[in-house]
């Protein structure tokens, strides 16, 4: 015990001292540029900061961002990998745009697709303690994230929007570590794989859907939810947790916590696509709290047997083997091996909305 307690307080110095240095300072060795609105960093815009990556750049290259609300329609392209944008504070740096479909742009009908406030198009791409958004309100799809380039990793990021929060475009594969998404209908929807671990799914509309997977046939996983809280409003109920975009949707919550917003049948056929759910696989394991009653849900839903749910693990779900036509080579996340990601977790040691 007299061993113990002295190391005890040492950590808790330890710790304290880390809070009482700006998370800027603690990162200035890895930073490459730094963003922000008001002139005293290296850049002042989002596409300023990207433009200046090199191309077909093959190390990290990180950009920090100071607090502001960043209105602008960003693409970062194939052609800039490796890219990590950390946020100092996820609820103060906000990357946003407005557009929605049927919006008429310079005589340009705006579509789901290109209704993005920010479209991840390069490998490798890093998000940290940010926010990305669509603010355009309840007006039909308004995509605030849409991601196609492989092996993307998200930690401490909040999606906020209303319909179509999250399209996750491409056969690629994406990672979400204690992030925040909140929407109205299919407000996760695309065809990629996704893990979602410790995450918070937030509704905002009764009687409507959380996911809309379109995952490819021969594709083994699609949307996987990890140890995560299916939350609402108030006042909203009937929502399910998912419906089949595409016939071969694939969508499975595990040892995650539902409230009671959650319909008893769990899943829900798409509506005017009445025979999308016979190829299906929506499943469960270990579900919990008042919306997880496995014995009212969809008859053609599944809980997962032993057998299938120790298939469900990282390495399984990003291996190659997976989607082999579009997924070159494993991919194990290992965010715990990354400094950037050490700072930040050590910093903050939990996410705000938790």
């Amino acid at each position: 015990m007299k061993i113990i307690i002295p190391l005890l307080l040492i950590l808790l110095m330890f710790s304290q001292t880390l809070k009482a240095q700006p998370l800027e300072e603690q990162l200035a060795g890895h930073i490459h540029l730094v963003l922000a609105q008001d002139g005293t960093g290296d850049v002042q815009t989002i596409q300023e900061a990207i433009d200046k990556v090199p191309e077909n750049n093959a190390e990290r290259f990180v950009i920090f961002i100071r607090p502001g609300t960043y209105k602008e329609k960003i693409v970062v392209p194939d052609s800039k990998p490796h890219i990590k944008l950390i946020g100092e504070d996820a609820e103060k740096v906000v990357l946003t745009w407005d557009d929605f479909s049927g919006r008429v742009v310079d005589g340009d009908t705006i579509t789901t697709n290109t209704s993005f406030s920010y479209a991840i198009e390069a490998d490798d791409f890093t998000a940290m303690n940010l926010t990305f958004e669509n603010s355009a309100g309840p007006v039909g799809q308004a995509v605030a994230l849409r991601t196609n380039g492989d092996r993307q990793f998200f930690y401490r990021v909040r999606l906020i929007g209303r319909q179509d929060t999250y399209y996750t475009w491409g056969n690629i594969r994406n990672y979400l570590l204690h992030c925040y998404i909140e929407g109205t209908t299919d407000y996760i929807f695309g065809r990629s794989t996704v893990v979602f671990e410790n995450c918070t799914i937030h509704s905002l509309k009764t009687g409507s859907y959380i996911t809309a997977a379109s995952t490819e046939e021969h594709t083994k996983f699609g949307y996987v939810f990890f140890n995560s809280r299916f939350t609402a409003d108030d006042d909203i109920k009937y929502v399910a947790l998912g419906r089949p975009w595409r016939p071969y949707a694939k969508t499975v919550i595990i040892t995650s916590f539902l409230d009671d917003f959650i319909s008893q049948e769990g899943w829900s056929i798409w509506r005017g696509r009445e025979t999308n759910h016979l190829n299906t696989y929506y499943a469960e394991s270990g579900n919990y709290g008042p919306g997880a009653n496995a014995a009212e849900r969809i008859d053609w839903s599944h809980q997962l047997s032993e057998a299938e749910y120790k298939e469900y693990t990282l390495e399984n779900i990003f291996a190659q083997s997976t989607n082999p036509d579009y997924f070159k080579g494993d991919w194990l996340p290992e965010p715990h091996l990354d400094p950037v990601y050490q700072i930040i977790a050590l910093y903050y040691e939990s996410p705000a909305w938790e």
